[in-house]
């Protein structure tokens, strides 16, 4: 199994900053991409970001510009720095990891994490 935790959520004023840490820990044999998503109250959970263990990203349209995802191999670990928050950023922030375990069989599944609230007051 892969566990994933995130960290780095909390409370901004419009305009603030935030950077959001996602780590994976278990039987990791290798970890392909790496991604956030995120679920606003009402609405269906949606790709915000995602990078490829070689380090090729993707934006929603939403955040291009604001946000930035980037991740350390040796760390499991990947982050997403969003900058210029807005209101309608208010959401939990998930991370998904797309891996392989030692003894789970030969190939690729995703794995989530619980989430991490960010809130933005205006």
């Amino acid at each position: 199994q892969v566990q994933l935790v995130e960290s780095g959520g909390g409370l901004v004023q419009d305009g603030g900053s935030l950077r959001l840490s996602c780590a994976a820990s278990g039987s990791i044999f290798s970890i392909n991409a790496m991604g956030w998503y995120r679920q606003a109250p009402g609405k269906e959970r949606e790709l915000v970001a995602v990078i490829s263990s070689g380090g090729s990203t993707n934006y929603a349209d939403s955040v291009k510009g604001r946000f930035t995802i980037s991740r350390d191999n040796a760390k499991n670990t990947v982050y997403l720095q969003v900058n210029s928050l807005k209101p309608e950023d208010t959401a939990v922030y998930y991370c998904k990891a797309l891996g392989m375990t030692y003894g789970g069989g030969n190939y690729y599944q995703d794995y989530w994490g619980q989430g991490t609230q960010v809130t933005v007051s205006s």
